[in-house]
């Protein structure tokens, strides 16, 4: 019988809820390659103020296993479950964990920060700048986001690109 050979993919696992710093300790201590994207947030109380280093996508976390060590990852303490599609834990795309932690290390953590995820066609509303409160359409060309305003009254529209963190979706 010959064996398969092992193939390392990228995996996203849900975690319990603020258990991220906690669930990557322990894959730590089981030798599991994990990543877990974080960001720098001030957050401000009445007596002070404090710089928080805070998980990127809160309840998750991306582990680079060959899939059938799947168990190895969900004995670990605050592990959920795997991120999958049609009952199969669904790859994440290399690239996609390039990009992240090549912007997490160019930053180191200031620029990076989340934000709603929004969609070729999604409804959306300006939440700053001169159009704050207008209502569009999201239409992405050649990696610019761009709104569409329309007059429903009148069956006019306007398109205009816009800053993506200008938006928020409706």
């Amino acid at each position: 019988m010959e064996k398969l050979p092992r193939v390392e993919r990228w995996y996203a696992i849900t975690v319990r809820h603020r258990h991220e710093r906690v669930v990557s300790r322990h894959l730590e201590q089981r030798e599991i390659s994990y990543f877990l994207p974080m960001y720098r947030s001030v957050r401000r109380w009445q007596d002070r103020r404090k710089e928080l280093e805070i998980a990127l996508f809160p309840g998750y976390l991306f582990v680079n296993i060959d899939a059938r060590d799947r168990l190895r990852v969900l004995l670990a303490p605050g592990v959920v479950q795997f991120v999958s599609f049609q009952g199969q834990p669904a790859a994440v795309e290399d690239s996609a964990i390039h990009s992240l932690t090549l912007a997490s290390n160019l930053s180191a953590g200031r620029g990076v920060q989340p934000h709603p995820y929004l969609r070729k066609g999604m409804k959306v509303r300006v939440v700053r700048g001169p159009l704050l409160g207008a209502e569009g359409i999201v239409i992405r060309r050649k990696e610019r986001l761009r709104l569409v305003l329309s007059i429903d009254l009148i069956m006019r529209s306007v398109m205009l690109d816009i800053d993506e963190a200008d938006v928020a979706p409706r």
